[in-house]
């Protein structure tokens, strides 16, 4: 390959690392919290007239406390600097999303076919043998299946819709709950299991 064509992959991610942190950068004042997005690939083509990124390879997306796993992943800009991606994994394989909810000591971990992510909302969409499990202190406590199952990062809140590429029996929603009060206790217990000891009287 030439010299001609790495430089212009340069230029393409660094064209690209611009993009993505324009809208941080531009509301910074307000959403000081606002974090930062780092994508990891086999390779990258960008182009700078569509606003399109198209990552191809063992795609790793980190943002925050969410990471997310496939094999293609597209993203795109609207222009007031919204983003929108959309990923796919190869035949036999799934997409993999999870996100770390330290504050409640949870993690959500979700795969489906696909995953559709809307910028706006800060949302997920996960289709197609779709399952979204949420973990208390390292253990499983809700789990979700369906077609397509949505996740707001934000709020924490989930959608499912049942349909032909169900990853529950006969193409329905299925969902598992423990009660309320026994998810409570396990964030007290893990919140009390995590504190550092008192310090030693001299």
């Amino acid at each position: 390959m030439t010299d001609t064509f790495f430089a212009h992959r340069l230029i393409g991610s660094l064209l690209l690392a611009a993009a993505l942190c324009a809208p941080a950068l531009a509301q910074q004042a307000a959403q000081p919290e606002d974090p930062s997005t780092l994508i990891l690939s086999d390779s990258l083509h960008y182009d700078d007239i569509k606003r399109q990124s198209v990552f191809t390879g063992n795609v790793a997306l980190t943002r925050g406390l969410m990471t997310l796993n496939s094999d293609k992943l597209e993203v795109h800009e609207d222009a007031q600097g919204n983003q929108y991606g959309t990923a796919t994994a190869n035949k036999g394989k799934l997409v993999r999303i999870r996100q770390e909810r330290p504050e409640n000591f949870e993690v959500i971990e979700g795969e489906g076919l696909r995953a559709e992510y809307d910028g706006t909302k800060s949302q997920f969409d996960l289709i197609g043998q779709a399952v979204v499990t949420r973990f208390i202190c390292g253990k499983p406590f809700d789990t979700i299946r369906g077609d397509r199952v949505r996740y707001n990062e934000k709020t924490g809140t989930y959608q499912a819709e049942g349909g032909p590429n169900s990853s529950a029996p006969g193409g329905r929603v299925r969902s598992f709950s423990p009660p309320r009060a026994k998810a409570d206790a396990a964030i007290a217990e893990c919140r009390a299991s995590k504190k550092a000891p008192a310090p030693a009287k001299k």
